[in-house]
């Protein structure tokens, strides 16, 4: 085997060594004719980085002629060489170009050891092969070396052959490393993008949702007002009943997507008064026990307007227009249900519109303070309404007058 001898004999007699080294690897002291540039000669089994150019090592020994012949080795395989005659000048040379490492273990100022450290705590490096080429043969001081960070040894002197085979399986490995963090790379590009297009196509979806649910609702807001008009109600009414909706379903901890719901499906409650005559629906006067059974069959009249429908909104509508006239005791209409018999949202609505109602001046009576229309819906607690649901109302009063404020007669 080709072996080059140790430091100590290059630097006993470098010309001598120097001669001895070029015969040993069947280099003549004359121009060198047998290892021309990679460039021009480029040999089958010569390793090459994949953006074309011949792969970069980086020597680094505080010898020159340890340097020059570890250099002209190197070419010999094929591969660039950058040379650093110890580790301040090889931390200015070293970049992401870099394929490998080849360093001493022994040099004055910062080691190997502490070099091959220093190199590892940056990150962008954390994949670069290094090997030491070192006369140290002891299981501790290889140990020492694995632990900073160096992936292989070759002993001094040292062979031809294994370092050859040793770089090459090195920059192999490495190669494939990079070849694995290209692709990684690739494909979190391309998950980025797809995520960015499916992202934007989602958002012009919720838009394109969004304006459809806006002019559905508006066709249901002319619809109930069409109604409301024949009670001389306004738009206002509608509106705060289902703020009023919103904010106790919210308070109650529904979801955000129930919350919305419920707060358009309450605006159309008394969508069925579009079937009561008007001699009874604007009576001033107070109602015969005749008149009043047909009043209370708004309920129905607007339940069965609603039923039918694909849509949720619609359905909840159907359900808070044929139970939001129940009573907590059961003593409500159409149906008498009782307590948690009632769909939340009919006693949800329950508490809304007659709040509103009292709060409002109607064609036979004036309209009520909230303080007093509060103290009229504690005492109906537990009988009229749901305990659980007037109590948040109450707790949420400045809410509440926020909201009368806003939507005022006149001023919606």
């Amino acid at each position: 085997m080709l072996r080059i001898g140790s430091k100590k004999s290059l630097l006993g007699s470098p010309g001598i060594a120097s001669e001895s080294a070029d015969r040993a690897l069947g280099l003549s002291r004359a121009p060198v004719v047998n290892v021309p540039p990679p460039a021009c000669d480029p040999r089958p089994d010569m390793p090459f980085h994949p953006t074309g150019r011949a792969k970069r090592v980086l020597v680094i020994d505080d010898q020159a002629e340890a340097r020059r012949i570890l250099d002209k080795v190197l070419r010999s395989f094929g591969y660039e060489t950058l040379l650093a005659a110890g580790a301040a000048e090889a931390l200015e040379r070293i970049d992401e170009a870099v394929d490998l490492v080849i360093l001493d273990a022994r040099m004055p100022g910062m080691n190997g050891f502490e070099l091959a450290q220093r190199v590892r705590k940056d990150p962008r490096y954390f994949d670069l092969p290094m090997v030491m080429v070192t006369g140290l043969d002891s299981k501790e001081d290889r140990l020492h070396a694995m632990e900073a960070g160096v992936n292989d040894f070759i002993s001094k002197p040292f062979d031809v052959t294994e370092l050859q085979l040793r770089s090459s399986w090195l920059l192999r490995m490495k190669e494939a490393t990079d070849a694995l963090k290209r692709h990684r790379a690739e494909l979190e590009q391309a998950v980025e993008e797809r995520t960015s297009e499916l992202r934007d196509a989602l958002a012009q979806a919720a838009a394109a949702h969004e304006r459809t649910l806006e002019a559905h609702l508006d066709t249901l807001r002319r619809l109930v007002l069409a109604a409301e008009y024949k009670d001389r109600a306004t738009a206002g009414h509608i509106e705060r009943i289902g703020r009023y909706c919103e904010m106790l379903a919210h308070g109650l901890g529904l979801p955000p997507n129930q919350t919305r719901v419920i707060r358009y499906a309450s605006i159309m409650h008394d969508v069925g008064k579009i079937g009561i005559p008007d001699a009874i629906l604007l009576k001033a006067d107070k109602l015969t026990p005749v008149e009043w059974e047909v009043m209370k069959q708004h309920t129905v009249i607007g339940a069965r307007m609603l039923s039918g429908s694909p849509s949720e909104l619609l359905q909840l509508g159907e359900v808070i227009a044929l139970t939001h006239h129940e009573r907590w005791d059961g003593s409500g209409y159409p149906r008498g249900l009782a307590g948690q018999e009632i769909p939340l949202a009919g006693r949800i609505c329950a508490v809304a519109d007659v709040f509103d109602a009292l709060t409002n001046e109607r064609p036979y009576r004036e309209a009520l303070s909230a303080e007093t229309v509060y103290g009229m819906l504690q005492a109906d607690r537990g009988q009229h309404f749901d305990p659980q649901v007037l109590d948040l109302f109450l707790e949420c009063r400045d809410e509440v007058e926020r909201i009368q404020q806003e939507l005022a007669p006149g001023g919606a």
